[in-house]
């Protein structure tokens, strides 16, 4: 095995805490990530990782060796990208994470003009509504809503949409139209379990604030389930305008309260930090941000 290739190895030992964890950020096998860490070391002749039962710790040589490695694994990244990035072509596989409801509705119907202006471009699509963890999956790029807990890594903001109290016209025929937030009481809300939703909302106009908090017998972990449960007649849901933008165009849902400002939901881009950012994220990035432009 070549030098920076067992480097990489090590920095991915090295951050992923484990052997296994690299080896599946890797996409290689664990036996192979033991194997090149213990040439490494030999060949170094010095112990860069203890192992125990309580899982690796770097020596002190191993984490000098670390910072080092990493640092040439850049400038070798950053050398590749300054050729690739002189072609228009993008090519090879680009690793994405992104929310299943927004994907579907705005990513997937769109992607299909990136992918035929780009023939050798791959992409692994890992939808979740869950956030994954950049390093450990080896992601490129991750597309995330609402606020970002994680300051480890590097974020651009791509797009904001408001958010709005939604539900079916056949819904608000049976249960009465909301004319204040505090009406809201009254309804069966369908409340959103994940980061960014739930039950509390404040709601603002003309200066002035509003807090609620709806209830409702239904919760759910996934934005596909508010969408079917509300397309269902089965209650109102605060709701970013891009999960329903389809339905709002053609009338099958309404938004009501829209003299109230409710708070928007932000759409970021978030890159691992410590690695440089490719060609294939920066244009799949921007490629999101005009196909929002546009809707």
């Amino acid at each position: 095995m070549d030098r920076l290739a067992a480097m990489e190895i090590f920095v991915s030992v090295a951050e992923a805490g484990s052997f296994s964890a690299a080896a599946k950020r890797m996409n290689v096998g664990q036996p192979a990530i033991s194997k090149a860490v213990a040439q490494l070391e030999e060949r170094l002749g010095a112990r860069l990782i203890l192992r125990s039962t309580r899982g690796l710790t770097m020596t002190d040589a191993g984490q000098r060796f670390y910072e080092h490695a990493k640092l040439a694994i850049m400038e070798a990244d950053e050398a590749e990208q300054i050729v690739r990035d002189a072609s228009d072509s993008l090519s090879g596989m680009l690793r994405v994470s992104a929310a299943v409801t927004f994907a579907c509705l705005h990513v997937l119907p769109a992607l299909d003009a990136l992918m035929s202006r780009h023939p050798q471009l791959e992409i692994d699509l890992r939808l979740d509504d869950r956030n994954i963890d950049l390093l450990e999956e080896g992601l490129d790029v991750a597309l995330r809503m609402g606020s970002l807990a994680d300051s480890n890594m590097t974020a651009r903001r791509i797009g904001r949409s408001p958010r709005l109290v939604i539900g079916t016209p056949g819904y608000f025929a049976r249960a009465g139209v909301p004319t204040t937030p505090a009406e809201l009481s009254q309804h069966q809300a369908i409340v959103y379990s994940q980061r960014g939703g739930g039950e509390s909302w404040t709601f603002s106009r003309n200066g002035d604030e509003e807090d609620v908090t709806v209830s409702g017998r239904l919760r759910v972990s996934a934005a596909e389930g508010i969408r079917t449960a509300v397309l269902g007649g089965m209650g109102l849901a605060v709701a970013s305008r891009w999960m329903f933008s389809p339905e709002l165009a053609s009338g099958k849902v309404k938004a009501v309260l829209t003299d109230w400002t409710l708070p928007a939901l932000d759409l970021w881009a978030v890159f691992p930090s410590g690695r440089l950012v490719t060609a294939r994220a920066r244009a799949f990035v921007e490629f999101v941000e005009e196909a929002l432009a546009r809707a």
